[in-house]
């Protein structure tokens, strides 16, 4: 409120402004999707999930250009299930785009690049990528023991209450306790509509000295060693600034013809220079955050030591920021867009507004790689909407 922005309710239509996190949580612990809409029907007979099973092949009829089933491996056995009325395909947008092209649905050039029988010449299958990109080092050092500090979390106090009263610490969803919404001043979105979120969350990378969160991020020993050990389990503060709308576009493409291979994945972040100046404005907005008075209750202090590689440049300016996003890129793991919903007339478009792939019958595409533009918002919710949207229908196409 200090700098003039006001609480909001996120999913309420008014956007610019901050607010507690919203989760999907249950009783304190993290309610995914697997939990809270297959597990309640785990049992039903029409129903049945193979865990530790690999998809490698959409099975479709040449001539007809119907799908009519699916073969995957499982513990070194290869297996087909047939399909009486249509195939799902729903991997999610880096192994939906995949199975489509091992399946013969994919650019012409690059499928026969594998002597892979095309089937179905769709130019935008694997195109599109799309991903909310931040930066994980804006760390500010704080005076009071209010941070999440690995040591103290390993404590019985802040496992009991979690256990027995669904509170505390490490209900907390990645550790994050709020967000906040604004448009910088090098925003292309509406006025009312943002292009920065800004991840508050109650730690660093130094706050378990270096054991797993650095290292899930990648980041090598050398520059941990260098920006990172001196304050080790020191109390912090992060801010994650996320872009949430992105020009830059990546794609998708096989590797090999086979299917236990991972895909190439070239995300192009910053692609448009636009992007990475929509991070640094959201860097210096939380610098200048940092310096308000309900901060400042805790000293709230820039941590300055620099980045190895952005070292020859002067700290906490611009062209430093710039080359710290850079060496800092972060994902959030909310990839889409590959296999994108549109119309026949757009070329790059792969299914059509019922989720259908575009000439083949059949098959529907239901996930996150069917979004045509990256909604500014973190994608777990959005996919449980297109899941239910899919739903409809379905039932309704088949009358039920």
């Amino acid at each position: 409120m200090e700098s003039g922005f006001q609480p909001v309710d996120y999913n309420s239509g008014e956007l610019l402004g901050f607010s507690r996190l919203q989760v999907t949580q249950r009783n304190g612990t993290r309610c995914s999707g697997s939990k809270a809409f297959i597990r309640p029907v785990r049992n039903r007979a029409n129903l049945h999930v193979a865990k530790e099973a690999q998809a490698t092949k959409i099975l479709i009829n040449p001539e007809t250009k119907r799908a009519w089933g699916v073969e995957f491996q499982r513990r070194n056995g290869r297996y087909v299930v047939k399909a009486r009325k249509e195939v799902i395909l729903s991997a999610g947008a880096i192994d939906s785009p995949k199975l489509l092209m091992l399946s013969g649905i994919g650019p012409r050039d690059h499928l026969e690049s594998f002597n892979i029988t095309v089937l179905k010449d769709s130019p935008g299958v694997g195109n599109n990528l799309q991903e909310h990109v931040s930066m994980s080092g804006l760390t500010f050092l704080v005076n009071d023991t209010v941070a999440l500090i690995e040591d103290r979390l390993a404590r019985l106090e802040p496992f009991l209450q979690y256990v027995n009263e669904g509170s505390g610490p490490l209900t907390l969803a990645g550790g994050v306790e709020g967000l906040g919404y604004l448009r910088t001043k090098v925003a292309q979105t509406p006025l009312d509509y943002p292009d920065m979120e800004l991840i508050f969350a109650s730690g660093s990378l130094n706050s378990d000295d270096g054991r797993v969160v650095r290292k899930g991020l990648g980041m090598r020993d050398d520059v941990y060693d260098a920006v990172f050990k001196p304050i080790n389990s020191k109390d912090a503060w992060t801010v994650w600034p996320m872009i949430l709308k992105p020009n830059s576009r990546g794609w998708v493409r096989l590797k090999s013809k086979n299917p236990m291979a991972w895909p190439i994945m070239y995300g192009n972040y910053f692609d448009d220079p636009n992007d990475l100046e929509s991070v640094v404005e959201g860097i210096k907005f939380s610098i200048e955050l940092s310096k308000t008075r309900a901060f400042q209750k805790y000293n709230s202090t820039l941590h300055d030591i620099p980045l190895p590689g952005c070292a020859h440049l002067e700290f906490n300016t611009d062209d430093y920021w710039r080359c710290a996003v850079r060496q800092m890129t972060t994902t959030l793991h909310h990839q889409c867009g590959t296999a994108k919903m549109g119309p026949a007339s757009d070329p790059d478009a792969v299914v059509d507004h019922e989720l259908q792939v575009h000439g083949i019958k059949g098959l529907r595409v239901v996930d996150a790689s069917i979004i045509p533009r990256i909604p500014a918002a973190h994608t777990n919710a959005v996919c449980f909407m297109i899941g239910e949207k899919a739903s409809d229908i379905i039932k309704s196409q088949y009358g039920k």
